[in-house]
C-alpha cells in the first residue's frame, strides 16, 4: 500500500517505497507536448545527478517481473518545480511521450507513448501496472524548474525485466527404455528464453558418465544405453538472475532382464510320501513369464510347481524357464530331483 506522494515533501523523499501507502492521481488531465530538462538513471540502481540536488530514482520492486507492478520512485527533487514528463526510450519527441505532471492545478497530462497502465505522481515518481516485456528498455524524466528554461542534466534510465521461472517438467523420447540397448532423451519444458538449465539424478548433480551427455543449451540430457544405474529418478531446474524452479522427479521405466532364475528350496533328496513344492525367482522388468518341465516334458505355467505324495517316479532333472516379452531375453536353471525310500539318494544341481 502506498500514500499519496502530494502528502511527502521532497526532503521526505528518500524513505523507501515499502512505508508508502496507496498513491493516487489528481483528475485534471490532457494531452499535450513539453520541453524540459533530462534526467535518466538505472532501475536496479540510484543514479545521481551531478549536481547538488542529488535526485535519484529507485525501483520498487528493485527487480521486475512480468504481470507485476513497478514504481519508479524519485528521491530529493529540487525546489519550485513546474512539472516533470517521462518518456519511453531517450528519444523526447512526441511520438515517445508517455505522461507528466503540472504543478499549477495538479493536472496530469497523456502522450501518444501512453498504454492506460502508467500514473504519474506529484513527486514526478512513475507506476507501471502489469508490466510486460515491451516495457523493458529505457526511460526519460524531464524535470522543469520555474524560470529554467531547458537548462539542466542528463543521464540514462533503463528498466530490466525479468520472467519468474516456471514449474518445469521432464518430456522423455522413450519412458521404458531396454536395457543397455536404446537411447533416452529427456528435455525440460518449457522453452523458456533468458535462462539456464541444471539436472540432477538421485539429488546429485550429474555423475561423469560417457553414457550421460547434454545439449548445448542443456536443456536436453541424452543417456545412451540405459542401465538400472542410471534409471533415475531425474529432476531438472529452471533458472534465471532471480528465481528458479525445480520438476518433479522422473524415473525411467527400465525394461531389463530376466536374471538367471534362483530355485528354492535348494535341496533336492525327497523322501516317497512328502510334498514336493518349488518357487522360482529371477528379477525383471516387466514381471517374466515361467515356465516348468520336467525331465525336458512340460508340465505347467507360472512360478510355483507343487506336487503331493511324491513317488520315485517323481525323480528327474527338474527346469524353470524364464521369459520377458518385453526384452525377448529367456535363461532357464535346472536342479535334480531324488525321491527314495528309507535311504538317502544323491543330490545333483545344474544350470543352464
Amino acid at each position: 500500500m502506498f500514500l499519496d506522494p502530494r502528502l511527502i515533501s521532497t526532503e521526505e523523499n528518500t524513505q523507501a517505497a515499502e512505508t508508502m501507502g496507496p498513491l493516487s492521481a489528481p483528475p485534471c488531465t490532457q494531452r499535450i507536448t513539453w520541453k524540459g530538462l533530462l534526467l535518466t538513471a538505472s532501475l536496479l540502481n540510484f543514479w545521481n545527478l551531478p549536481t547538488t540536488a542529488q535526485v535519484t530514482i529507485e525501483a520498487q520492486p528493485p527487480k521486475v517481473f512480468e504481470v507485476k507492478d513497478v514504481l519508479l520512485l524519485v528521491h530529493n527533487l529540487p525546489q519550485n518545480l513546474a512539472g516533470y514528463i517521462w518518456y519511453k526510450g531517450q528519444m523526447t519527441d512526441l511520438y515517445h511521450y508517455i505522461t507528466s505532471y503540472v504543478v499549477d492545478g495538479e493536472r496530469i497530462i497523456y502522450g501518444p507513448a501512453y498504454s492506460g497502465r502508467e500514473t504519474v505522481y506529484s513527486n514526478a515518481s512513475l507506476l507501471i501496472q502489469n508490466v510486460t516485456r515491451e516495457d523493458a528498455g529505457s526511460y526519460t524524466l524531464h524535470i522543469i524548474k520555474r524560470g529554467d528554461g531547458t537548462r539542466g542534466e542528463t543521464g540514462h534510465f533503463s528498466v530490466n525485466l525479468y520472467r519468474e521461472t516456471p514449474k518445469p517438467s521432464i518430456s522423455s523420447s522413450n519412458l521404458n527404455p531396454r536395457e543397455a540397448m536404446e537411447a533416452v532423451r529427456l528435455t525440460c519444458d518449457p522453452e523458456t528464453p533468458d535462462a539456464s538449465y541444471l539436472w540432477w539424478m538421485n539429488g546429485q548433480s550429474l555423475p561423469m558418465t560417457h553414457r550421460l551427455q547434454l545439449s548445448k543449451t542443456n536443456r536436453s540430457l541424452f543417456i545412451f544405453g540405459v542401465t538400472k544405474y542410471i534409471a533415475g529418478p531425474y529432476e531438472c531446474e529452471i533458472r534465471n538472475p532471480v528465481s528458479a524452479s525445480r520438476s518433479d522427479p522422473v524415473t525411467l521405466n527400465l525394461l531389463h532382464g530376466p536374471d538367471l532364475p534362483r530355485i528354492y528350496p535348494s535341496f533336492t533328496y525327497y523322501r516317497s510320501g512328502e510334498n514336493l513344492y518349488l518357487s522360482c525367482f529371477a528379477d525383471s522388468n516387466p514381471p517374466t513369464e515361467y515356465s516348468w518341465t520336467i525331465n525336458g516334458k512340460f508340465q505347467l505355467s507360472g512360478q510355483n510347481l507343487f506336487i503331493p505324495e511324491i513317488t520315485t517316479k517323481h525323480s528327474g532333472l527338474y527346469t524353470c524357464s524364464v521369459r520377458n516379452s518385453a526384452t525377448g531375453k529367456e535363461m532357464s536353471k535346472s536342479m535334480t530331483v531324488k525321491v527314495s525310500g528309507p535311504c538317502h539318494g544323491d543330490l545333483t544341481e545344474s544350470h543352464s
